[in-house]
């Protein structure tokens, strides 16, 4: 057993001091390493650079620990126990790193305890020291999802992890923070929220409550014992990272619910869908798994093309489990649905990259998006959500509504995730071939092999759903539901590029393939200084261009790096890639039959 202890040393400086006790190192020198990314956000982090110093003792000698490499260390030759001493600077504040200051500390495992490099499946033992007295950190708390041996009443102490994966999967917020909680299965869910002193928190447990049962009746059990969702209030923010018994979310705080309202808003059901993409990798990749990611640990890159499974159908369901537990309407789903519909086709990397290659160059594409990343990729996120969408629609089709993706995700549960079995690169496929008895060989060449457009009006037209494609009114039109068949839309003029205005200076952020901008030369980073002589910002520019006729010609002064330019330009007409969706009041039996077992019913 190794044995941590975490001190709060200085939150003015941002400074972490841990100190780890190996009771029985490796005679030849033990080496020990700090990981350099986390599971769940594919990208080399190296959160080693944030060590500021570590020294190693044998009883109370100092002893030699000598950097290998950018993240590990090798400690001279002992047969005693060792001690490694080390300070880690925390300033980041996000899902995926640690953070400390007055307000709070927080962490997870990967940015700050040390590997013991062949002793990963050991026992670890944590110990949380109560800070000294320190006027900013007076009530302090701990919130942790890791098991408790010997803890006080704030839940500083002794905690256990079974082996080093586990031990490092565990976030952590200390500090003052509020605490709401249900139940599901028999399993206590903690729902812990720092940074913000009002929110109805009685409404988001209650709500999470029908949709973690939701997920639970699709699975057909609760692996956990205790969960913990982590919820990090910001004045901006959004994210969210899966553990295996907790998640780590950020927010913005001016989206919270109140106690007082009484509908919900699009903020918060943007919350809901986060907390339940979260939840759902509970089992979605946290325990069912990729192969590769049993066999490699997170010390490089470890690479698959499978995570448009882990991440698209768990985007797929995240929203459908909304409506499910009859926390959103019909019309709320549909036009979340269209919002993914119309990111996916604004891209033309979709043309460009495939679901696998999108989640195989994750590494290097995915987690590094530039400018021009929606002409060069397709995120396996959004386009996986709608190839889940047909694939179930498909199944559900085909086999006259017995069966659905609900049974496969099932199947994948009892083959993969219950056993601590990894899922071989074509194991999906094949699960989806042996559940349904369908040959959908077809269907996944073109939507994961691919780089064609999803059959998805096909599809939902089936289930009395009509998609139709029309262009944008504004930059900011993402789509959405419409209640009359639209048949033709008028197509404003456009440049073909998405600004930002930021303190009076209107900068292009991205430009698109093929676009007036693009033909014309427009960069990104322009800063754009006059339109036809006059001073605007981004909307009074987006109006400009939408009131002018086809043909004409426009000038631009734009400052590129330090240099004035005046391009000429010629808008064009908005492409249709914009998903409105159309419900008919009345539907033919079959297809209203279709639709309501879709969106209501999980697989029993």
């Amino acid at each position: 057993m190794n044995h941590y202890k975490l001190r709060l040393k200085s939150p003015q400086s941002h400074i972490f001091e841990l100190e780890l006790t190996i009771n029985q190192p490796n005679s030849d020198g033990q080496v020990v390493y700090l990981p350099a990314w986390i599971r769940g956000s594919y990208l080399i982090r190296d959160y080693a650079r944030h060590i500021i110093s570590l020294q190693a003792f044998c009883a109370s000698q100092q002893i030699k620990a000598e950097k290998i490499d950018k993240h590990s260390w090798k400690i001279e030759p002992t047969k005693a126990p060792i001690r490694i001493v080390y300070t880690i600077y925390a300033w980041e504040l996000s899902v995926r790193s640690a953070h400390f200051d007055t307000t709070h500390a927080y962490f997870n495992g990967t940015a700050l305890f040390l590997g013991v490099h062949g002793q990963e499946l050991d026992s670890c033992h944590l110990d949380i020291v109560r800070p000294e007295e320190m006027k900013c950190t007076a009530g302090w708390k701990v919130a942790i999802a890791m098991t408790p041996l010997k803890v006080d009443d704030d839940g500083f102490g002794v905690y256990h992890a079974d082996n080093y994966e586990d031990f490092i999967d565990c976030p952590a917020e200390i500090g003052l923070f509020s605490v709401g909680s249900f139940t599901v299965e028999g399993c206590n869910h903690r729902f812990v929220t720092s940074g913000t002193k009002w929110f109805d928190q009685k409404q988001i447990c209650g709500h999470l409550e029908l949709i973690c049962k939701k997920q639970v009746d699709l699975f057909g059990e609760l692996p956990a014992r205790d969960y913990l969702f982590l919820l990090r209030v910001v004045g901006e923010g959004y994210g969210g990272l899966e553990h295996k018994n907790s998640t780590s979310l950020i927010f913005s705080r001016t989206e919270l619910p109140g106690r007082r309202d009484k509908k919900i808003s699009t903020g918060y059901r943007r919350l809901l869908a986060l907390c339940s993409h979260e939840y759902f990798h509970l089992w979605n990749v946290k325990r069912i798994t990729p192969k590769a990611f049993l066999e490699h640990d997170t010390s490089q890159e470890v690479y698959t093309r499978q995570l448009w499974i882990f991440e698209g159908i768990t985007s797929y369901y995240d929203e459908l489990m909304l409506l499910r537990s009859g926390i959103i309407d019909r019309n709320d789903y549909f036009e979340m649905l269209a919002e993914t519909v119309t990111r996916v086709m604004r891209g033309s990397g979709r043309h460009k990259q495939t679901l696998e290659e999108s989640s195989f160059d994750a590494w290097t594409k995915f987690y590094k998006q530039d400018e021009n990343a929606p002409n060069a990729i397709v995120s396996y996120y959004a386009k996986g959500a709608l190839f889940a969408l047909v694939l179930d629609l498909t199944i559900r089709l085909q086999t006259k509504g017995e069966l659905s993706l609900d049974h496969v995700m099932r199947a994948m549960w009892e083959r993969y995730g219950k056993n601590a079995l990894g899922v071989p690169e074509d194991g999906f496929e094949r699960l989806v071939l042996e559940v349904t008895s369908l040959n959908l060989k077809q269907l996944f060449e073109q939507g994961i092999r691919s780089t064609l457009d999803l059959p998805l009006a096909e599809t939902l037209e089936e289930y009395g759903v009509q998609l139709q494609l029309v262009p944008a009114h504004t930059q900011d039109d993402k789509g959405g539901i419409t209640l009359q068949a639209t048949k033709d839309r008028e197509a404003p003029l456009v440049l073909g590029a998405k600004f930002i205005d930021s303190s009076g200076v209107i900068r292009v952020q991205q430009v698109f393939d093929d676009s007036a901008a693009q033909v014309a030369g427009l960069s990104s980073g322009d800063e754009i200084i006059a339109v036809d002589g006059l001073r605007m910002n981004a909307k009074q520019i987006e109006s400009y261009i939408a009131d002018q006729d086809l043909g004409s010609i426009i000038e631009i002064h734009l400052f590129r790096r330090d240099e004035l330019m005046v391009i000429t330009l010629e808008p064009q007409t908005a492409p249709s890639d914009t998903c409105l969706f159309y419900l008919p009041d009345k539907l033919d039996q079959e297809k209203q039959k279709r639709l309501t077992n879709w969106l209501q019913d999980n697989a029993r």
